[in-house]
């Protein structure tokens, strides 16, 4: 029997990712003499970082320093801040040490950035659903000490606060983990204003996931580093598909993974180029044609 193959739908770049990426590629055209760094990832896909760098953009990341840590190794040139946003307190630093200043800044991320910001200047103490280390907790968090991240259940019972309350989260979080979080702090603090801040892109793309039914493996094409492919993983296992491969690019695909699937599934985080993920659906569709791997071309991947 012929192996089925589901191109789950919606998949792949987002929005604000396409925006960040056509950004870079501009920022190349206007300032063709600069240096032009990004702070970070400019999106989580170690792919398109490598793509970016062949054309002369150079990523600052290191793990556990801060974006103002990295900040401080650039002294002239050109400066992208990436999708995932910035503190203002980055941006005004790199505006005062004479840099260009490009905001690739995802507009969700901004929309979320400024409930907060609207919240705490109210008097609001702020609960932030988030991830550690990841950027975007780390623009927000830096806001103020009145912003307390939260990643489980855990980190509720460890504070006490007086002040009102307001709730909010990362905006490529699992929308399930958010609802149940959500109502653990409605029974701690019934009186918490709460926001829901799951992008579009991300919660139509996990409900996609949700919906899928007799799935025998699942691959889901994104980055380690990519928090929205990671939690599409994470929804496929909970939801009760029995494997499930978050792969970086096709070269991750193994007969061993296969063996006796009849049914099997692809989908792509927002932050995945459309190359890598149609390399992967057409050497599923070939799968019993013992297609050989495809070439993988970087340049096409801009």
């Amino acid at each position: 029997m012929k192996m089925e193959l589901i191109k789950v739908t919606p998949r792949g770049y987002c929005k604000g990712v396409v925006r960040a990426i056509s950004m870079a590629k501009q920022a190349r055209l206007d300032y063709p003499n600069e240096n032009i760094y990004v702070l970070g990832m400019l999106v989580h896909n170690h792919h398109v970082v490598e793509a970016l760098k062949r054309i002369g953009i150079i990523p600052l990341d290191e793990p556990h320093k801060t974006r103002a840590q990295l900040l401080e190794r650039i002294d002239h040139g050109v400066v992208i801040f990436t999708a995932h946003g910035v503190s203002p307190q980055v941006i005004n630093t790199a505006k005062a040490k004479g840099l260009i200043c490009l905001d690739a800044t995802c507009p969700d991320v901004l929309k979320t950035q400024a409930a907060v910001i609207e919240h705490l200047e109210k008097g609001y103490e702020v609960l932030y659903i988030g991830k550690l280390g990841h950027p975007e907790a780390e623009a927000i968090c830096s806001l103020s000490p009145a912003v307390h991240l939260i990643e489980n259940e855990a980190d509720l019972k460890a504070l006490s606060i007086e002040k009102p309350l307001f709730v909010t989260n990362q905006t490529t979080m699992s929308v399930f983990d958010i609802e149940s979080l959500f109502q653990t702090i409605k029974a701690y603090c019934p009186t918490a204003l709460f926001c829901e801040e799951i992008c579009n892109a991300t919660r139509i793309r996990q409900e996609a996931i949700a919906r899928l039914k007799d799935i025998d493996v699942l691959y889901v094409v994104g980055d380690r580093f990519s928090n929205n492919s990671n939690r599409l993983a994470q929804i496929a296992k909970e939801h009760g598909i029995p494997h499930v491969y978050l792969i970086d690019d096709v070269f991750a695909i193994h007969s061993a993974q296969l063996k006796e699937a009849k049914r099997v599934a692809v989908t792509s985080g927002a932050s995945t180029p459309t190359y890598v993920t149609n390399q992967v659906i057409d050497y599923l569709e070939h799968y019993e044609e013992n297609k050989k791997y495809p070439v993988f071309d970087l340049d096409l991947l801009l």
